[in-house]
């Protein structure tokens, strides 16, 4: 039903053709100073577009985003006394 979805920083020499990168996936972010774009892509395309990216001349490399591959979810993580003592009291 929901499609995988995965980042791509895209670094590059210049910012004119940041507006092109919007055919290749949702542009979520834009980075004048230090010239790079957040690009999020579905997960099954990712191959083809990092080889197509890393074609231009404009593009200085891609980095894929390793969110979707990490553990998000903490095992014996202990709670905090203090903050579980201030939440009963409503502070």
């Amino acid at each position: 039903m929901f499609v995988q979805r995965q980042g791509l920083v895209v670094w590059l020499y210049s910012l004119k053709q940041a507006k092109m990168l919007r055919r290749f996936g949702n542009v979520h972010y834009v980075s004048k100073k230090l010239k790079y774009v957040v690009l999020y892509c579905n997960q099954e395309d990712l191959d083809g577009i990092v080889e197509k990216l890393n074609s231009f001349s404009f593009v200085k490399k891609v980095e894929p985003s390793y969110k979707p591959f990490l553990k998000m979810e903490y095992e014996n993580s202990a709670p905090d006394k203090a903050k579980e003592y201030d939440y009963k009291m409503g502070i």
